[in-house]
């Protein structure tokens, strides 16, 4: 009974959807088409990359890209238009980094080169990842919002370890802000509890 009723809507929505495509303008109709996969291209027929990659938001380029820009807006001291790159910067490179995971794990015990690769891959992302949380913590430093930056610099901690250079970066940060009262690396270089 109910495939009956919604047959028509089926219809309906079809019809909807040629009428909207037959509006469209050749104009409108190129960017569209230009917005899917590209085909490989035939000067390199050795390169199995679309052509369009490096044009794709989704990429570590698409995300080099927003750091520059969120550089440049920066330097022109428009902290909002920084915040907003920096944050889509993160998202770009956090899904890289679950993909490149996902594909990691598919091939583990598979194929050990394509595992590795991807793996790689994953931690570079991640990296990048967190260079930009480090980068938007810092702008809202600038914007006196310590509310905002604190839970970004812990992730940092967390996905860094405080070890390592940007995670101590980032320690340094919360004890600037106040919001931790050690000091770490202590003075004399001593990592020890006493």
């Amino acid at each position: 009974m109910k495939i009956a009723a919604t047959a028509p809507l089926i219809g309906l929505s079809s019809f909807s959807v040629i009428v909207l495509l037959s509006l469209l303008s050749p104009a409108n109709a190129q960017v569209l088409y230009s917005q899917q996969a590209q085909p490989i291209d035939p000067n390199a027929p050795n390169n199995l990359r679309p052509a369009s990659q490096n044009n794709s938001l989704l990429s570590i380029e698409g995300g080099e890209r927003l750091m520059k820009e969120a550089e440049a807006a920066v330097s022109a001291q428009n902290y909002t238009l920084a915040a907003k790159k920096l944050q889509e910067a993160r998202q770009v490179y956090n899904q890289l980094s679950n993909f490149y995971q996902d594909l990691n794990s598919s091939f583990s015990g598979i194929d050990l080169r394509v595992s590795d690769s991807q793996r790689q891959r994953a931690l570079l992302t991640a990296q990048k990842r967190d260079e930009a949380t480090y980068q938007l913590a810092l702008v809202h430093r600038a914007q006196n919002q310590p509310e905002l930056a604190v839970p970004l610099l812990i992730q940092i901690v967390k996905s860094q370890n405080p070890t390592r250079d940007l995670g101590k970066k980032a320690y340094q940060q919360l004890f600037e802000l106040g919001f931790v009262d050690t000091p770490y690396p202590r003075q004399g270089g001593s990592t020890s509890q006493k």
